[in-house]
């Protein structure tokens, strides 16, 4: 697969000494390059229903208060996630999904 944005990189380190592009920019444009290395090495995010949820409650043994303890939710949160009222989304889908893939020991000191 051809990485334009690699090349981009490699293009506007070449002209910074010729004054053909400020620093900024390939800080900006070597900030995108980092991001990009950054979401290949991050597990995919895991969509959840209330049953896989539910689920994976059960497959920890975890209360709904103990999992919303875990992602920094309330009961009520979890609940409704539970019963299909609300979704998980943003940071809350990150730790589930963790929590799913490694369990919960990874959260612990």
């Amino acid at each position: 697969m051809v990485d334009h944005l690699k090349d981009l990189q490699e293009m506007a380190h070449e002209m910074v000494p010729q004054g053909g592009i400020s620093e900024d920019t390939v800080n900006y444009i070597d900030a995108r390059v980092r991001l990009r290395e950054l979401r290949a090495q991050l597990p995919a995010i895991i969509e959840m229903n209330g049953e896989a949820i539910r689920a994976l409650r059960g497959r920890f043994n975890l209360s709904q208060a103990m999992l919303a303890e875990y992602v920094n939710m309330s009961v009520m949160t979890v609940s409704k996630w539970e019963r299909g009222e609300k979704k998980p989304n943003g940071a809350a889908l990150r730790v589930l999904s963790t929590l799913l893939e490694k369990g919960p020991e990874v959260f612990r000191i």
